[in-house]
């Protein structure tokens, strides 16, 4: 056997293995320049452990507004929750921007994989996203949130399908599914069904049901499953944070709850509630392998002839401008400032 084999069946046999690693942390809330510098000291210090990819929670820059109502009744909106989400939008993120630029840095200075929570703004629409980032410090891509939970409604806009991407990495297969989006059958589906390996669950929910529901999602795709959550008490809030948390600084608002699981529904680093942590576990990819000998929703464990799920992964943009040149020909459409081709079955 040459040396390419032998690699070849090294890689086969499920061998190898990678550290990864979740950050349970607060962010400065709603200040982002802050959050940023804890990002970067943090990151640095999950690949000084080793971790070769790195998770941080669900909305980490610049807050998941935990406890806030946003002066919100059936009815009416009030002035000072009108000034709430204007703090909340002015702490955001614009993707492309100077903060993916600076988080781009933090994954090159640091040869890691960065995934990370967000804050997304779009005009005046806010989006719950995760953004994903290379070792060499290029952005990969991002997923917008489809389905806030509960009033997330009131002050997060909707993703599409255009933003649910799974990355084919040296490390695995790499996607997110954020918080109770995971409550969704269908996109689990759609998530096994693109060979995710790495199934990133940023999240802020701390109960001992989202655990169960990790290590199922763990054995049902047949990945590894990293969950991640923010700790955090009143004193990582503004004093003027006008929530249902009181003024305690030693409150603890979310308790995280972060774990690494394996494929077999085995946790492999937490579940801890207990303080700020980096969790870190090595993970085997021959797991995925060993699992799905029995278990592969989308594969031999299908009954494709009696389900199938369709899904549309077009983008949705509200609108949509046609314009003639000089000469009187039709351009393409005009989405978003750029001239989009025309799809060829229309």
């Amino acid at each position: 056997m040459d040396q390419t084999d032998h690699r070849e069946n090294k890689a086969a046999s499920g061998t190898q293995r990678v550290k990864v690693a979740v950050v349970q942390a607060a962010p400065v809330v709603f200040n982002r320049e802050h959050t940023l510098k804890k990002v970067h000291a943090l990151a640095r210090e999950a690949a000084r452990q080793g971790a070769r990819l790195v998770l941080f929670p669900e909305a980490f820059i610049s807050a998941y507004p935990r406890g806030l109502d946003f002066g919100a009744v059936v009815g009416s909106r009030s002035e000072k929750g009108r000034e709430d989400f204007r703090r909340y939008w002015e702490s955001s993120v614009d993707v492309p921007g100077p903060v993916v630029a600076e988080l781009g840095q933090t994954a090159r200075s640091n040869s890691i994989y960065l995934v990370i929570g967000v804050v997304e703004r779009d005009g005046g629409t806010l989006y719950c996203s995760v953004l994903f980032f290379a070792p060499n410090g290029s952005f990969l891509g991002k997923h917008r949130k489809i389905m806030p939970t509960g009033s997330e409604r009131l002050v997060w806009g909707f993703g599409d399908g255009s933003t649910i991407p799974v990355f084919d990495t040296p490390l695995g297969k790499l996607g997110a599914v954020i918080c109770w989006e995971n409550y969704l059958p269908l996109m689990r589906a759609a998530m096994y069904a693109k060979g995710i390996e790495i199934y990133c669950a940023p999240t802020a929910d701390s109960r001992d049901s989202w655990t169960a529901s990790i290590r199922h999602i763990a054995v049902e795709g047949r990945c590894f499953v990293l969950s991640c959550n923010q700790f955090n008490r009143r004193r990582d809030f503004p004093d003027d944070y006008d929530s249902v948390y009181g003024t305690d600084p030693e409150a603890v608002v979310t308790r995280g709850g972060s774990c690494i699981v394996d494929p077999f529904g085995s946790f492999l680093a937490g579940p801890n509630t207990q303080d700020e942590v980096i969790l870190t576990a090595e993970i085997d990819r021959g797991q995925i392998v060993r699992g799905k000998y029995d278990l592969d929703v989308v594969g031999h464990y299908a009954r494709p002839d009696i389900f199938q799920l369709h899904v549309d992964e077009r983008p949705k943009r509200p609108v949509t401008t046609h314009a003639s040149d000089t000469t009187g020909e039709e351009k393409w459409p005009l989405h978003n400032g750029r001239r989009v081709a025309p799809r060829a079955d229309k």
